[in-house]
């Protein structure tokens, strides 16, 4: 079967008729969002209002940047547990640069605001890049090698930062490197940058994942890696370029972030890797690899974030907030396990010895393109 003529997989509610149960586990991140805007709605009536839903739209935009890079990952059966770490970090090297660099002669240099912003994704795509090295060419697996990188990136940003907090990022007008804490408080047609941000980067990643060869190889050897090589996939390329996605992700979740706050915390972005994961997962992709998809990523990010606002207004307690959480995020694996489960039983039952043949790979590489 050429690519050309694979045809576009259906919801499995479509292809075989209406089924409840079905429809119930491919849609619940749409479902409980919209359990979510009615609870939270009658409890406060301040929930719904334009100037609420642009301020909790603002808080999603950071967890749902991080999650699309998450989402590469993910796609391509991998985990990357140092985007949080990155965000602290591309944080601390934006306040580093912003307050001046010492060059030898006596010079000290104060990089322009979108110097300061290239320098930050730079690092960013270098800590991926790191991760994608160690997990593709060294066979680490994904767990260790970004958790390896989390400690470090975290550690280097502590050691730059000396510990402390770069405060007052707004720049001197004398050496014309001001504008840095508009970066995040900004708004274009009303809305705030780390939004617009979030829409382009959503829409340029589904039109990869979506209209492109790479999304097909993604797809393909997230499914079965083994099976894409054979049918002459560049594999390592792929695991690479994603981690460098993700830690790129990171890096400009971390500029918005830090202009926001107008200061640089090398703590920042602390847990942040686990919230991306659960807006994957509460999205529908499955964490074995090779189905997920922006649309429901971007649901999931809606979701957690609010979720957590929500709790917030109503006025409830910090701890009661992660208790709530941390059984949403539970709640959606155990539906992804089933979602996924007869996927799963499926693949274990090629014979006996049953190497992945080429008709194999040919096959997955042709209804890998959604």
């Amino acid at each position: 079967m050429s690519l050309s003529r694979a045809k576009v997989r259906k919801p499995s509610w479509l292809s075989g008729g209406f089924d409840l149960r079905s429809v119930l586990l491919e849609g619940r991140a749409f479902f409980a969002l919209i359990v979510i805007l009615v609870v939270f709605s009658v409890l406060s009536p301040n929930y719904l209002t334009v100037s609420n839903l642009l301020v909790m739209s603002q808080h999603v935009a950071l967890y749902a940047i991080l999650a699309i890079g998450m989402l590469y990952v993910v796609l391509n059966g991998g985990i990357d547990l140092s985007v949080g770490s990155t965000v602290g970090l591309s944080g601390v090297i934006a306040g580093f640069l912003l307050q001046g660099v010492d060059l030898p002669g006596d010079v000290r240099a104060f990089p322009s605001v979108w110097v300061t912003v290239v320098c930050v994704m730079a690092v960013g795509a270098l800590v991926g890049l790191v991760n994608g090295v160690l997990v593709s060419r060294y066979k680490v697996a994904p767990f260790v090698a970004t958790l390896g990188i989390l400690y470090a990136a975290r550690g280097a940003a502590l050691l730059i930062a000396k510990g402390a907090t770069y405060p007052n990022l707004q720049g001197f007008s004398e050496f014309a490197n001001t504008g840095f804490n508009r970066v995040g408080f900004d708004k274009i047609l009303g809305l705030p940058t780390g939004v617009i941000v979030m829409v382009v980067l959503a829409a340029v990643a589904s039109v990869v994942l979506n209209k492109t060869a790479f999304g097909r190889w993604l797809y393909a050897s997230g499914g079965n890696e083994r099976a894409a090589e054979l049918s002459g996939i560049p594999v390592k390329k792929v695991k690479v370029r994603v981690y460098v996605f993700s830690g790129l992700c990171a890096s400009i979740a971390g500029v918005i972030l830090t202009s926001e706050l107008t200061s640089a915390n090398p703590t920042s972005g602390e847990t942040y890797e686990l919230t991306a994961i659960a807006a994957v997962v509460i999205g529908g992709a499955s964490l074995m690899g090779g189905s997920g998809n922006i649309r429901g990523t971007l649901l999931g990010a809606f979701v957690i974030g609010f979720l957590a606002d929500g709790l917030i207004i109503v006025g409830v307690s910090e701890y009661w907030q992660m208790v709530f959480k941390g059984v949403v995020i539970v709640l959606a694996v155990v539906l992804n396990t089933i979602q996924y489960s007869p996927r799963r039983r499926a693949r274990t039952d090629r014979p006996a010895g049953g190497e992945p043949t080429m008709q194999d790979s040919k096959t997955l590489v042709a209804t890998s393109e959604r």
